[in-house]
């Protein structure tokens, strides 16, 4: 019986999810990496294969913990979905757990007016 990494669960989950979701021009894909330094975050037009709106944790000035980074750059992107006249969209978490770095992206966006 072989054992997966974990790598190979996130990646396991994250091909799950891509199956059922999918993001157009009214409603983009918000996609979510996570790296051990820092977080980003990018509405995606699936349709054309376009990046609508980015922002990475690099651009973002905030100090503190990484959830706040996490935080800060999901406000970040709410700004940049907002001057792009975006609204609503559709939540990818990657295959991460809905949890601490990724619920702080998400509580972010929300701050902004971002709905999904």
């Amino acid at each position: 019986m072989t054992v997966m990494t974990k790598r190979q669960a996130r990646m396991r989950r994250q091909r799950r999810i891509r199956g059922k979701i999918a993001g157009t021009a009214e409603r983009p894909r918000l996609a979510v990496f996570r790296s051990n330094r820092g977080i980003f975050a990018q509405l995606i037009d699936d349709a054309s294969g376009r990046t609508l709106a980015s922002a990475t944790w690099t651009a973002v000035a905030a100090s503190g913990s990484k959830t706040e980074q996490a935080s800060a750059v999901g406000k970040a992107l709410g700004q940049a979905a907002k001057k792009a006249g975006i609204e609503s969209c559709v939540f990818d978490r990657g295959g991460y757990l809905y949890h601490g770095r990724v619920q702080a992206l998400a509580d972010g966006a929300r701050g902004e007016g971002l709905q999904f």
